[in-house]
């Protein structure tokens, strides 16, 4: 590690979590080397299985993501709260079982649209990574870290919470962990373009966004964006839109991957007929999962059910090749 290294780790955490860009050290689109380690990847066109469906949250809005403690073993689920304008931010945080079965939830004002986030195990607790101080739009501007309380509500403007702007230029921001290769995929908007950028999680983890190990323009994608996540080497996104005239089943649900050191589309998109008999049926949000027996799965979000009672379901792929 250099000694410049770690003084910007210092200078990081004598700043109470500022990032690298809001102190003018951050890089520039293209900046960055590839540097994501060589894994295996998920078999787009192999079967979904389920872990569960038609389940209720804490709110009966539409779910937008979702994120697991694989450590501690808990599974969350980000909605809007009920009856908050789709702008202000303002979302619902579940906590289920691996069966789908209701255990606590968690109020956040706001912080943003739920496109996906990331859960940090932390001993007993479970800290989040969400996108934080939403614009007028309801995105969020920033990432922020805090520990999940079940039954808590926390304002963007909380002390509780440590913020991080990691590109310098970025307007907005989302993140997903991948829990088995220990990265953090940061997708921001930057310069009229979606880019995505990775990170070790002991870098982010202590504030240094100075060095990704990818970072690249998002490639174009077809499709209404409905979620992403990473698996050592490659990104993975979700496309598509709830069942409607216009959309009848099959649906169009779409999965794609994509190669974080090249930037460069690897499989897809793939159509997915998971949940293919769910009323509704919108896709929302991916993650990463590995089970007790070492089992490797890439998790597929969909929402069910009638307006005023919408429902969470998930499944997941298991095939590497």
């Amino acid at each position: 590690m250099t000694q410049e290294r770690l003084n910007r780790r210092s200078l990081l955490r004598a700043g109470g979590g500022i990032g690298l860009a809001a102190l003018g050290l951050g890089y520039g689109a293209g900046a960055a080397s590839a540097a994501v380690s060589a894994s295996p990847r998920f078999d787009l066109t192999k079967p979904s299985y389920d872990l569960f469906r038609h389940k209720p949250l804490h709110d009966d809005t539409v779910q937008q993501s979702f994120a697991f403690d694989s450590v501690n073993k808990r599974l969350f689920v980000a909605q809007r709260r009920n009856g908050t304008d789709t702008k202000a931010g303002d979302l619902c945080i579940t906590q289920l079982d691996f069966a789908g079965n209701y255990v606590s939830y968690m109020h956040l004002s706001g912080f943003g649209h739920g496109v996906s986030f990331g859960v940090e195990p932390r001993g007993s607790e479970s800290w989040l990574w969400t996108e934080v101080d939403a614009n007028s739009n309801g995105y969020g501007t920033r990432l922020g870290r805090f520990k999940f309380v079940k039954g808590g509500s926390l304002s963007h403007t909380s002390s509780a919470i440590t913020k991080y702007s990691p590109v310098s230029g970025a307007v907005e921001y989302t993140c997903s962990i991948d829990p088995v290769y220990d990265n953090m995929a940061v997708r921001h908007h930057k310069d009229g373009a979606k880019y995505i950028a990775v990170y070790a999680m002991a870098d982010a983890k202590a504030g240094d966004f100075s060095s990704p190990k990818a970072y690249f323009k998002q490639p174009s994608i077809p499709g209404t964006a409905q979620g992403y996540t990473t698996y050592g080497q490659y990104l993975y996104y979700l496309t598509g839109n709830a069942y409607s005239a216009s959309n009848p089943v099959p649906g169009n649900a779409e999965l794609t991957s994509v190669n974080l050191n090249t930037g460069a589309i690897t499989q897809g998109p793939v159509l997915t007929k998971a949940g293919g008999t769910l009323e509704f049926r919108e896709p929302e949000g991916l993650a990463i999962y590995r089970t007790n027996a070492g089992q490797s799965r890439l998790f597929l979000g969909f929402a069910s059910g009638a307006a005023g009672d919408r429902r969470s379901n998930l499944f997941y792929k298991n095939v590497l090749v």
